[in-house]
């Protein structure tokens, strides 16, 4: 096949159909929003035609364009340099401002700026940066000198450095730069969102460009369960590669299969190759497996970028989401969509996050499948059925709805939003509330704001170092104690995520990259100290000192960075390879890990998985006491503490020193103060409940009935005697005097005397009690009988035989409660119950007399029991003959 040209290429991008309309809609309205379904050339045609590049004539203009994903800033830029014939500008490596020449002349007007990577020079027009880089710029100078078009690219994704990004520039258009302009390229059809935020900006839409895709609906054979956390069914994944298998023989061309995360990558790659997957399922020509995701190194993206090298290899690239927008795999004609995402979750009580794996949304769906129509009819096999299509989500979650919003909500104070409530930004969607004020939290913790919740100086240096405000207070002041050098490689390490197969033990992995040459994380770990001593001196304004005073070996100096990070984290032993961190929250540590034997621990990272009742430790360094209290000072306390113990069911008085919620050390209070016993025994109270801590007598537990039920049948004025209102009145008038605990409380309190002192005294209605409710009650037979008022009706229960001559029993409550007479037979058995005692002699005393009067003989059982005596005893047995 003959290659294809530059010039070739641009003439395909279905993009130019639209750019008069979007050259116009800046020109009227200075905005505009554009939605071009991926490959049409919106990532890179776009760029070059508003810089005039693609127009010979036309003056030149600079744009900055902004990609979510460092992979996808420098895969466009470099698609830009091609399609102009040239390279990216600029020598590589932090700062570097040189230039690069290319053929055709155009070296070096395209260039890419990420974290640690800059190949950009002084003819660039055409910058590339991460969403990211553009914030820091915004921060450093927000007119943004020279810059004539600003492109946020994939806004549809939704991340909070892009809607922080747009927020950011709509205000510097509004105040200081009304001619910047500004486009949202979206690669969804749902832009009347963003066009409302850019002032009703017009919507420019590019049809075609993505060549047809065929949808092949490929369910599991058998039901999988769904994710929970980061678990994914391993039947799942088996079916994925088997779907990917089922791809290679069914269609040409390279294969590109999305999965969650690098975990998954690894799971699909180890099942292709166990399976004898090296050729093309009896094609017999050999199948090349690739990974693509964000910590494959940077070599390894671009190799994948770069298309296959001939020689009939067909490719098998298996990526998470950075596969998903603004590149161009070259020869990829079938992707396999696994149909899961990641999405992060944040426990702000806590201040830890974890990421989710969640169904793709269709609007994902969609964007995955435009990677196989790039560049000639392509084919998707998704792996689910095609009924569940519809049930998915629209779209995926906006992240500022979902993520830790510390460094937005530094961002945000010290570009000038109010230091309370709502920051006041135009944002697609506002900020949760409590998350919000989570991350203010923890900034004035650090020292990045001030107690109104402006920023300090402190803050302003710390948004300017591109870093996690944790980790830019851990560099700041880490550098004193440890000195700048070693804290920047610390930081380095916590600023990206190892490989997990090196390990916990934080200072074990410094020593390991140290010594790991040429190994792509090392690589970016030298990159990023390099950039992070150069962004510590700027900050500071000075060159901060590479060794410090009585700094301690490498072991302590990790411990202490990691804590100033996260002083919350700071965790001592709690048990068997379990610790409690000063947040309050348990953490297990991994089995055979060393850091299973300390006693005290920084942790740098952990994560708590959905639906998980602690966290896990992912990072961390051994520490001593005086090293965690003094990383975490803000958390020390000491106080007396009077509190109910509900494990002894008494009062614990303590002096007590503690680390957030690590309890250092206690010791017994003798004396403690009466108002703190006093609120203690009253919190057992409503814990217990008043009758398992009173002394109630069978009088006193006998009244409280009596009362509650005319309460409950009368209302007012009979008191509620129930638990809330008892603890009141004893709080309010009986409580005894000089109560230290349990047992004092019990012998003070006479609980008989407090129900009296609660009756309806004073308008005379307690004189009644006894005839609305009665203890007792009087029987034909003389004896006085308990009635029962602990149900929902007050019980008589007594021998049918008492009750000869009895008609109708009183009704109480005044009159309006008939009793419930319970008939016993002579052995104390219930034998009927009624509450109409006339018609229980007429209609049911037969079959009760028929049934028990052969079994009671000596008892009487008259045939009219209405005319015969009450008694309570049997008759007198025969003498023996």
């Amino acid at each position: 096949m003959t290659p294809v040209t530059p010039e070739q290429a641009l003439r395909q991008l279905a993009v130019r159909t639209a750019l008069p309309a979007l050259r116009d809609g800046l020109d009227r309205h200075g905005a505009a929003v554009l939605a071009a379904p991926p490959g049409t050339g919106k990532t890179t045609l776009v760029p070059l035609d508003l810089a005039g590049l693609t127009r010979p004539g036309s003056p030149l203009r600079r744009v900055l364009v902004a990609e979510p994903r460092r992979i996808a800033a420098r895969a466009a830029a470099r698609r830009m340099a091609w399609l102009l014939g040239g390279q990216t500008g600029g020598p590589g490596g932090p700062g570097g401002t040189g230039e690069t020449g290319g053929a055709g002349g155009a070296g070096g007007l395209v260039g890419y700026t990420v974290r640690g990577d800059r190949r950009a020079g002084p003819r660039t027009v055409v910058e590339v940066v991460t969403t990211g880089v553009l914030l820091q710029r915004l921060q450093r100078d927000p007119e943004l000198p020279g810059v004539d078009t600003v492109l946020l690219d994939e806004c549809h994704e939704r991340h909070l450095d892009a809607d922080t990004a747009a927020a950011f520039l709509l205000e510097v258009r509004e105040t200081l730069r009304p001619g910047l302009r500004l486009v949202a390229a979206s690669a969804t059809t749902d832009t009347a969102g963003w066009s409302a935020l850019l002032g009703n900006a017009p919507v420019i839409s590019a049809g075609g460009g993505a060549h047809p895709v065929e949808v092949v609906w490929a369910p599991p054979p058998r039901p999988v369960r769904p994710p929970h956390g980061m678990a994914v069914d391993p039947a799942l994944l088996a079916h994925t590669a088997s779907v990917v298998r089922r791809a290679l023989r069914e269609r040409d061309g390279d294969v590109l299969c999305f999965l969650p995360g690098a975990g998954e990558i690894a799971r699909v790659a180890g099942l292709l190759a166990d399976t004898g997957e090296a050729g093309d399922a009896g094609n017999g020509r050999p199948v090349e497996v690739l990974a693509v995701h964000g910590r494959a190194p940077a070599e390894v993206q671009d190799t994948v970028l770069a298309g296959g090298q001939g020689g009939g290899r067909r490719r098998v690239v298996l990526a998470t989401a950075v596969a998903e927008s603004s590149l161009t795999v070259p020869g990829v004609r079938v992707v396999v969509d696994a149909g899961l995402a990641r999405e992060p979750r944040t426990d702000h009580a806590r201040g830890l996050s974890a990421l989710t794996t969640v169904r793709a949304s269709r609007a994902t769906a969609g964007q995955r499948a435009g990677r196989a129509g790039r560049e000639a009819p392509g084919t998707v096999y998704r792996c689910w059925a095609e009924g569940e299509h519809a049930r998915l989500p629209r779209f995926p979650s906006p992240e500022i709805a979902v993520a830790d919003l510390t460094a937005f909500a530094l961002r945000a104070a010290c570009w000038g939003a109010p230091p309370q409530g709502d920051p006041g930004l135009a944002l697609l969607d506002p900020p949760p509330p409590g998350a919000l004020a989570a991350a203010r939290r923890v900034l004035h913790a650090i020292g990045a704001l001030d107690g109104a919740g402006r920023p300090t100086g402190r803050g302003r240096r710390m948004v300017r170092m591109g870093l996690h405000p944790r980790l830019a207070r851990a560099l700041l002041d880490g550098a004193a104690r440890v000195g700048a050098g070693r804290a920047a490689e610390v930081v380095a390490l916590l600023s990206e995520e190892p490989p997990r197969a090196w390990g916990e033990d934080l200072a074990a992995l410094w020593r390991t990259v140290r010594r790991s040459g040429d190994h792509p994380y090392a690589v970016r770990w030298r990159r990023e100290t390099r950039r992070l001593r150069a962004a510590a001196a700027e900050a500071d304004g000075t060159a901060p000192p590479d060794a410090a005073p009585d700094a301690p070996p490498d072991d302590g100096a990790a411990a202490i960075v990691a804590a100033l990070a996260h002083p919350e984290r700071v965790a001592r032993e709690s048990g068997p390879g379990s610790c409690l961190m000063a947040s309050g929250t348990r953490a297990e540590v991994p089995e055979g890990s060393p850091l299973r034997a300390a006693r005290w621990l920084a942790v740098a990272v952990a994560d708590r998985p959905v639906g998980a009742a602690g966290a896990r430790v992912l990072l961390a360094a051994p520490v001593d006491e005086d090293t965690a209290r003094e990383a975490a000072g803000a958390l020390y306390g000491s106080a007396e503490e009077v509190v109910w113990d509900s494990g002894r069911r008494d009062v614990t008085a303590r002096h007590v020193e503690r680390l957030g919620a690590i309890t250092l050390r206690e010791r017994r209070l003798d004396a403690p103060d009466p108002g703190l016993v006093r609120a203690a025994l009253l919190e057992g109270l409503r814990r217990e409940g008043v009758e398992r801590l009173l002394d109630w007598t069978p009088a006193a537990c006998g009244l409280r009935r009596r009362m509650a039920f005319l309460h409950r049948e009368l209302g007012a004025p009979w008191p509620d005697v129930g638990d809330a209102a008892l603890l009141t009145a004893l709080a309010q008038e009986h409580w005894p005097a000089g109560a230290r605990d349990r047992a004092e409380l019990r012998r003070g309190v006479d609980v008989h005397r407090l129900l009296t002192a609660l009756l309806p005294w004073a308008d005379g209605s307690a004189a009644r009690l006894e005839e609305w409710a009665p203890e007792r009650i009087e029987v034909p037979s003389g004896s006085r009988i308990r009635v029962d008022y602990g149900g929902e009706r007050p019980v008589l229960a007594v021998r049918l035989q008492e009750l000869f001559g009895w008609q109708e029993a009183p009704r109480l409550a005044d009159g309006r409660v008939p009793l419930l007479v319970q008939l016993l037979s002579p052995a104390g058995r219930p034998a009927a119950v009624t509450s109409d005692l006339a018609s229980f002699w007429r209609d049911g005393y037969r079959s009760v007399r028929a049934e028990l009067r052969g079994r009671y003989p000596r008892h009487p059982w008259p045939e009219d029991p209405l005319t015969a005596e009450a008694t309570r005893r049997a008759k007198p047995r025969r003498p023996a003959r």
